[in-house]
């Protein structure tokens, strides 16, 4: 990224229609820049945290909106620096206009997440918490809302923070051993440090067991439904939305290809994808509907497979059933016995996956059908969601891989610690951990990271 020392400006709001627009600026000449096309208060002397009426002017002098200008000086601000965001009306012609003034006067345009890498580099919150930002407002459900929060409040990098003051300790006794190893004698606790090293990769393994959680929560539940034509696959999907959007037929066939829609479960994003019926048919265009549905049952979260209760699940399914989770021994498997309404008494076959018998008719309207199949769903996913600890669960795959080199390095220095190897080999483990772990709240790191992780970020950010 360019340098860092002069004032940048970008449009902080999304395009399009909306009551209000912010344009942002930060850096030593924010405030100048500001009033420079700023008639009301003089924004150079007013004090921090104070907001002020009055209109920006174009270069030539026109006015081009009224605003509010709100003035934060350093180092009380986000970015640590002088900010000063202007709210004007919303669209897109406000904002582009204030901003092309705000660049005439000086200013640069910023570049993407450019004012959080300020707020980084000033020392206004860590990397980890940086990264936050980002995984906040790209939230697509309650639960990954209240992690992304967790993060940004700085709960998760103090574990981390603990944990590596802890091995910082330790490692400094080891290294002072190495100091004084001509008189043979032992700084550390070995006890201790056996302990401390367990605590480390256990707690390690627990941060990285919670990935496949934190990816469920950032990316969503992808739940494939799937089988036989007619079993009420759409009928299932529109009643799990709570609308009508697949179409509803009694003609075998009827979707030909995936349709996809979300819904939120308890805080839980989940994509449902309804596919084409699988059967053998000469048909060319449903035949690749069923071609795509099988490969949209391979990438699945979960699979929720359909049959029609009044005709059973034959043999040719469960042989189906049984070949795919060979293939796929970790894919969830719900088997959902359809149209209950219309069977006395129904028989579900004895399957070693969770069978469950409804009507997806009669769920449209009386959405509590569905509760079973719900919570099902949720157990298979992430059972322990009720007792989850926002703070300690990882969504990014940057801290999953520092994470999993941090585990590899504690498990060695283990390793050498009970095989009573040098003191080298043990402090040049424990220093290794530290390096990883200081990778993910930016003690340690490079430009090419900080450039990687940033330009990830929309502008204005």
């Amino acid at each position: 990224m360019t340098g860092r020392d002069d004032t940048i400006a970008a449009i902080a709001t999304a395009r399009g229609r909306a009551a209000l627009a912010i344009v942002r600026l930060s850096g030593p000449e924010a405030c100048r820049i500001a009033a420079s096309c700023f008639r009301g208060a003089n924004l150079e002397a007013v004090p921090s945290h104070t907001a002020h009426f009055g209109y920006v002017l174009s270069p030539t002098g026109e006015p081009i909106d009224q605003v509010v200008a709100t003035v934060f000086r350093a180092p009380r601000s986000y970015t640590g620096e002088d900010v000063v965001e202007l709210t004007c009306h919303g669209g897109d012609l406000a904002p582009q206009l204030i901003l092309e003034a705000l660049l005439h006067h000086g200013a640069r345009m910023a570049e993407p997440g450019e004012f959080t890498l300020r707020a980084f580099l000033n020392g206004k919150l860590d990397l980890a918490q940086a990264e936050a930002v980002a995984d906040l407002i790209h939230a697509g459900s309650t639960r990954a809302h209240r992690t992304a929060l967790a993060h940004l409040q700085g709960r998760y990098s103090e574990q981390l923070r603990r944990l590596r003051d802890d091995l910082l300790e330790l490692c400094a006794y080891v290294e002072l051993e190495l100091d004084f190893s001509e008189e043979d004698v032992e700084f550390a606790d070995r006890a201790r440090l056996c302990a401390l090293l367990d605590r480390t990769a256990q707690f390690l393994q627990d941060l990285l067991n919670s990935y496949r959680l934190g990816e469920l929560l950032r990316d969503g539940v992808r739940v494939v439904i799937g089988g036989r034509p007619n079993a009420g696959k759409s009928t299932l999907l529109n009643a799990l939305l709570g609308q009508d959007r697949a179409i509803v037929s009694p003609l075998p066939g009827t979707t030909r290809d995936q349709i996809e829609a979300e819904a939120e479960i308890e805080g839980l994003r989940f994509r449902f994808v309804d596919t084409a019926g699988l059967r053998s048919t000469e048909d060319l265009v449903e035949s690749e509907g069923v071609r795509r549905a099988q490969q949209a049952i391979e990438a699945a979260h979960v699979l929720l497979y359909v049959f029609d209760l009044t005709l059973g699940l034959d043999a040719e399914e469960q042989a189906f059933l049984n070949t795919l989770s060979a293939a796929h021994p970790t894919l969830p498997i719900l088997v959902i016995g359809n149209k209950r309404d219309l069977v006395a008494s129904p028989a579900l076959p004895p399957l070693r996956w969770p069978v469950l018998a409804l009507s997806a008719h009669h769920a449209r309207t009386h959405p509590a059908e569905l509760k079973p199949l719900l919570q099902k769903l949720i157990d298979v996913v992430a059972a322990d969601l009720s007792s989850m600890d926002a703070s300690a669960v990882v969504m990014n795959l940057r801290h999953r891989q520092h994470l999993a080199r941090a585990l590899e390095a504690v498990q060695a220095a283990g390793t050498v610690l009970n095989q009573r190897i040098s003191s080298d080999l043990l402090a040049l483990e424990l220093r290794r951990a530290l390096h990883e772990l200081g990778a993910i709240t930016g003690e340690i790191t490079t430009e090419d990271v900080l450039d990687q992780i940033f330009s990830r970020f929309c502008i204005g950010k």
